[in-house]
């Protein structure tokens, strides 16, 4: 039995290696290395939607010059990961390029003129100040990873994931029997990563675990080719979307791929529907499924300035975001959920 899951994950790992080569490779921070100029909307933050705002920062982009317009501030997006300094906009001193969500929000704050919203990959948390808006942006869901043809099972229950995380259950023969003698490793990504705490929140059926001392922390979310990810016991989070999009849709990157990672079921639930090449729906209305964000500044984004006028028209309710083909297309072949109109752009 093992040896045929096993053949069958080899073979979605090949897919996904071939998928990477596809013809849709997304594009990395802005595009020909260009620096954005002093009224541009920038953005940084979260790996995990960091692929799909590359796309749609290069589409807004290009839609506004299809209209004619050379005046209305473009957008661009920063990569979580890459080279360690980066210049935000012409004029501005170089930077270090923050990495992930929680220094993206630190950026956002001390840096007002460089970071005009950032990727985030969770809701709204009471720690967050009210002084930020979180814009919705798409759906996605958490689920966990393991390594193609390595020892893990091809589903596992959230009570099964809970004693995993909180190292109750170290050996896969306490979740089955019939799994291999060998020690689980559970792997979580950044502790600032919303796809940690969506994910360990999940698990514990809406209160989150705390992780127990056989638990390690890898550098980057959802980058499987991490070389402690490559065991055949690892357990590793990974954001349904993201997956999705690498394997799919060929929006992997150097350094940005699953690797040999394959997402599993939770409580006998895909989280991919493979028919639609889409998050299965009923693991997207689990506890497991939530909303992608971008964060901006509440004054900024409200504000009748140019710069207000500017995320308004990309990230809001009536944005091109939420009202262009283009980018319902883009939201769809990075592997996530467009929102409906009453939802798509709204803030909390």
């Amino acid at each position: 039995m093992r040896t045929v899951l096993g053949k069958l994950l080899a073979v979605t790992a090949v897919t996904a290696s071939l998928a990477g080569l596809g013809s849709g490779s997304a594009a990395a921070d802005p595009p020909g290395g260009v620096v954005p100029a002093p009224n541009s909307i920038v953005g940084v933050g979260s790996q995990t939607t960091a692929p799909l705002l590359n796309q749609l920062t290069a589409d807004y982009n290009a839609y506004l010059t299809s209209l004619g317009n050379v005046t209305a501030p473009r957008a661009y997006s920063f990569d979580a990961v890459g080279t360690p300094i980066i210049t935000l906009k012409t004029g501005l001193p170089a930077a270090s390029r923050p990495l992930g969500l929680q220094n993206g929000l630190v950026a956002l704050q001390a840096n007002p003129n460089g970071v005009d919203f950032v990727r985030s990959d969770r809701g709204r948390l009471p720690s967050d100040p009210t002084t930020n808006s979180f814009v919705a942006l798409a759906k996605d869901a958490v689920s966990w990873a393991a390594t193609s043809g390595g020892n893990a099972p091809v589903g596992l229950t959230s009570t099964e994931l809970k004693g995993i995380y909180e190292c109750t259950f170290t050996n896969w023969q306490q979740i089955n029997p019939l799994l291999p003698n060998a020690v689980i490793k559970p792997f979580l990504p950044p502790a600032d990563s919303g796809t940690r705490l969506r994910f360990l929140r999940a698990v514990g059926g809406g209160t989150s675990v705390i992780p127990g001392g056989c638990v390690t922390t890898t550098p980057v979310e959802n980058q499987g080719l991490h070389p402690l990810l490559n065991d055949p016991d690892a357990v590793f989070p990974y954001s349904v979307g993201h997956y999705i999009g690498q394997v799919y849709f060929g929006r992997s990157l150097p350094g940005d791929a699953p690797g040999s990672l394959t997402v599993r079921a939770v409580n006998g639930i895909p989280p991919v529907d493979t028919t639609t090449t889409a998050i299965n729906a009923p693991f997207a209305g689990s506890l497991y499924g939530g909303l992608v964000h971008d964060v901006v500044r509440q004054a900024a984004y409200v504000a009748t300035t140019p710069q207000g006028t500017a995320l308004r028209n990309f990230l809001g309710t009536t944005g091109w975001i939420c009202g262009n083909a283009t980018a319902v297309t883009d939201i769809k072949t990075h592997g996530f959920l467009p929102l409906p109109a009453g939802l798509c752009g709204t803030l909390s």
